[in-house]
């Protein structure tokens, strides 16, 4: 929607995810070989994100952030540019449910990030934001609070375009076939741009 100058094939993308993995599982230097997963030029971005789990212990924190240097450096050497994505925290009904997760994911990425020169995309704290503003206004799926659900979906990737893209748009519109509103796609939209600017902020 943003770049409608460009052809689709001009954009070239994968996701490599292994489910219920760490970051440390992705064979990193077989995936970042051009070719190897059906894309022909070396990646110019690459955004790695650890389980949603490994924040909650320090022997899973260290690993993350060691795994985070050792990946970034490699992202580098073929010429792309590291980003962490910020897990979200788990909600009720998930077992590991608690107040302020969010903290300790924070931290978690935050230092990782500092350790591999990695910029972090924090979708984490956009939930977290969400959520203070309009408690009852779900972003994850009900059977499991791990997984998001469209709303959740949707801020994701609103929260990956802006750090990636920055403020290069007044609106995006695209509301998957109908099945989101005006209202909020906008307020998803807002949610994603404060929290961007107020992480980079606090960055400095």
């Amino acid at each position: 929607e943003r770049f409608t100058e460009m052809a689709s094939r001009d954009f070239q993308y994968k996701s490599a995810t292994i489910g219920g993995a760490r970051l440390q599982h992705h064979d990193i230097e077989w995936l970042l070989t051009p070719g190897k997963i059906g894309v022909d030029r070396p990646f110019q971005a690459v955004i790695m994100q650890g389980g949603s789990f490994e924040p909650l212990t320090a022997e899973t924190r260290t690993t993350l952030a060691e795994t985070a240097v050792s990946y970034a450096e490699k992202v580098r050497a073929v010429g792309g540019k590291p980003f962490l994505y910020m897990t979200h925290a788990y909600v009720s009904p998930h077992r590991r449910a608690e107040v302020g997760m969010i903290n300790l994911i924070n931290d978690t990425y935050r230092h990782a990030g500092r350790e591999a020169m990695a910029e972090v995309i924090p979708v984490g704290l956009a939930f977290e934001r969400s959520y203070k503003e309009r408690p009852n206004f779900s972003l994850h799926m009900a059977f499991d609070g791990t997984h998001p659900n469209l709303r959740g979906t949707f801020l994701g990737a609103y929260v990956t375009f802006f750090t990636l893209y920055g403020e290069v748009v007044e609106t995006l519109d695209y509301d998957y076939f109908g099945r989101m509103t005006e209202d909020d796609i906008a307020y998803l939209q807002r949610i994603a741009r404060e929290t961007v600017a107020d992480f980079r902020t606090r960055d400095k």
